[in-house]
């Protein structure tokens, strides 16, 4: 179907993704613009930091496709709508996902503001994923590219948005985007992705963290209130976390008080990686365990707040087939809703989850549709803590 010609606002990151956004469109016909968000201004000379590097070949790209490009700082506001969260839930304990609210709040909000304010009818994204305009909304989809879906970091976009916002490279693979940026010339065809957050980029992560959270060193301790090590402050942390924690040559001195599943092999050997399984802020106590699929790293079950819909305000049916991700890179993971409110929902999983973590995403799909979803907020684990029982009854 021929899409109606419209004027549309893309924001270009300076990479590749996006340019070819702003490639498709202007071939589509539309009347082309071009932002380049700046959204963190901090260490903007450090040499982890490549948002100038960036807008040399954002400009790049909308020279050689003849498009007008506009340098916005909205740095203000992500520091006051999305990294101050960011660091609330740090010193909290939880492991937030700032991706994710930035997309919410800055690239389809204040972007998106800024975008009408031109006149601009739409704006576009080089996200991998799809906008389904139907007879009963607008859907979000998954991404045609299973492996570079983009849905679970747009979960929160609601109907507003969706119904102003084109994902041009949706539809495409990124071995074909590659090419067909090497085609047509464009300056960044083989720029490598950025990973990593984007106020963070390539650097240590625990070192940026430490310029805004103090240390608050205390002991590591393993599933029998041993103490096998010290860690350097529980904000510095992440359930499920493997590298860091300095006990390596640690042997555990005790077996599991819960049996393994008969496919695997002893989870306490100890050969085995420790792996962080419990945060208890009370006792600033980091409890580790012994082996990736120990009892303590998995859930059936999970609670979740601050629910967004992408249909509005009307969750899904209790009754409804469901799959969800409680992290980026997973398998969609069949589950059900247990319990649902305006503020919290209930849900549990066929199979367990490894080291679902509060503070993160769990998103629910129907199929390539992704419905929304909330912020993890608590967890029921196969096995609690031994000993002194350092994981609460109740959380």
């Amino acid at each position: 179907m021929t899409p109606t010609l419209s004027r549309v606002v893309v924001g270009l990151s300076g990479g590749v993704d996006s340019a070819v956004a702003a490639y498709l469109l202007k071939k589509q016909g539309h009347e082309v613009h071009a932002i380049f968000m700046k959204n963190w201004e901090d260490d903007d000379n450090d040499e982890y930091c490549s948002s100038n590097e960036d807008f040399v070949d954002a400009v790049a790209v909308a020279d050689v496709l003849g498009i007008e490009i506009e340098h916005v700082n909205f740095s203000a506001d992500y520091k006051d709508r999305v990294f101050a969260a960011f660091l609330q839930e740090y010193k909290a304990g939880r492991t937030p996902n700032p991706d994710i609210l930035c997309n919410a709040e800055i690239k389809f909000k204040a972007f998106l503001d800024h975008a009408m304010r031109l006149g601009a009818e739409k704006i576009a994204t080089g996200h991998y994923a799809r906008v389904l305009d139907t007879p009963s909304g607008y859907k979000l989809l998954k991404g045609v590219d299973a492996d570079k879906d983009q849905s679970y970091f747009l979960h929160r976009l609601h109907q507003k948005q969706l119904s102003k916002t084109l994902f041009p490279v949706g539809e495409m693979r990124k071995t074909q985007l590659r090419a067909l940026a090497e085609e047509v010339g464009l300056p960044n065809a083989k720029k490598k992705d950025s990973t990593g957050i984007c106020f963070i980029g390539e650097r240590p992560f625990r070192a940026f963290l430490n310029q805004y959270i103090a240390s608050k060193p205390g002991p590591i301790k393993n599933e029998l209130n041993q103490t096998i090590g010290q860690h350097v402050g529980l904000s510095f942390y992440t359930l499920g976390q493997r590298q860091g924690l300095g006990i390596g040559g640690v042997k555990a001195s005790v077996k599991s008080s819960v049996k393994a599943p008969a496919s695997k092999e002893k989870l306490n050997d100890h050969h085995e990686p420790w792996f962080v399984a419990y945060k208890d802020m009370r006792r600033n106590t980091l409890v580790a365990v012994q082996g990736h699929d120990h009892p303590a790293l998995l859930s059936h079950a999970l609670t979740a707040q601050d629910l967004s819909w992408t249909n509005g305000e009307e969750p899904p049916h209790f009754s409804q087939p469901l799959t969800a991700k409680t992290r980026y890179r997973q398998l969609d993971a069949p589950c059900r809703i247990t319990a649902l409110n305006s503020k919290e929902m209930g849900l549990t999983f066929e199979q367990a989850q490894w080291a679902v973590t509060p503070g993160q995403s769990v998103v629910l799909y129907s199929g390539e549709e992704c419905l929304g979803g909330g912020v993890i907020w608590g967890y029921s684990p196969l096995q609690r803590m031994d000993g002194e029982d350092l994981r609460p009854e109740s959380r």
